[in-house]
């Protein structure tokens, strides 16, 4: 799952800068990208486990959760091998990166921190879900645009669409979530707006992403625009046809795979 998320990040940060015309991107930054976001999304697991231990009736254990639970030193082991190579290459970008870089690193520590000492249904954890979508697309799209002069209107807009479609993404795993523990729902929005105000709001992200995206089409004469805007519809539509189905996506965590695995699908034009 790990591999999912890592890759998909990467793909999406190519995307944003092909689109922005940074060409070429500094060589490090995708695997810095990809380091920093493989600790990150490690750490918030490993630590969720620490929080399981002490408490164990505050929140079920996902699938997910007891993988890394069974691998929980070898991983450890991997993270700090990760943070130092990442250390290393550090060295190698370009002053605006790094400074960029410490600044967002910096809040994503205090993110995970806060979050580990927080009680499992503290309500603050409710903004868990759009805060990890802001760090997400910081991360993506800001280690592109600091290695430019400007950022141009049809770049703001598409990194809102995909802004919204990281939301969605992780709103539809929290709704997910609620299918497969009905008895123990996981805290989260879900949880707090039910399913009918989420499925609601799913349908309206998708809806606009959608229209934003074929109106793309006729405000730029930048083909590439033109194609990413269009693969960002279809990521936000591919991830409510996963919402549609609920019974056949939760089984073995199907929707966890191919809602990771739709940050792929930028891939596919560039």
């Amino acid at each position: 799952m790990n591999f999912l998320v890592v890759m998909g990040a990467v793909l999406s940060n190519r995307m944003a800068a092909r689109l922005s015309d940074v060409e070429p991107i500094h060589w490090a930054t995708p695997i810095v990208l990809a380091l920093v976001v493989f600790i990150i999304y490690t750490v918030d697991r490993l630590l969720d486990i620490r929080k399981y231990k002490a408490d164990k009736s505050s929140q079920p254990l996902t699938l997910r959760h007891q993988f890394h639970r069974r691998h929980a030193t070898l991983l450890w082991r991997v993270v700090a091998m990760a943070a130092a190579l990442a250390l290393v290459l550090t060295f190698f970008l370009p002053g605006s990166v790094i400074t960029f870089g410490i600044v967002l690193g910096g809040l994503c520590a205090a993110y995970v921190g806060v979050v580990f000492r927080l009680p499992a249904r503290h309500p603050a954890l409710l903004l868990k879900e759009p805060l990890v979508a802001a760090l997400y697309v910081a991360g993506v799209w800001g280690s592109v645009w600091v290695q430019r002069l400007s950022v141009s209107k049809i770049d703001i807009t598409e990194c809102l669409m995909f802004a919204a479609i990281a939301f969605q993404n992780l709103l539809l795993f929290a709704v997910m979530e609620q299918y497969e523990t009905p008895d123990q729902p996981v805290f989260s929005l879900a949880t707090a707006w039910g399913q009918e105000r989420c499925n609601l709001i799913l349908r309206w992200l998708t809806i606009g992403v959608i229209v934003v995206g074929f109106s793309l089409c006729f405000l730029t004469s930048d083909r590439f625009a033109q194609r990413s805007a269009l693969m960002l519809a279809l990521m936000s539509l591919a991830l409510y046809g996963i919402k549609r189905y609920p019974a056949y996506f939760t089984r073995n965590e199907r929707y966890r795979w191919l809602g990771d695995g739709v940050f792929w699908m930028p891939a596919l034009v560039l």
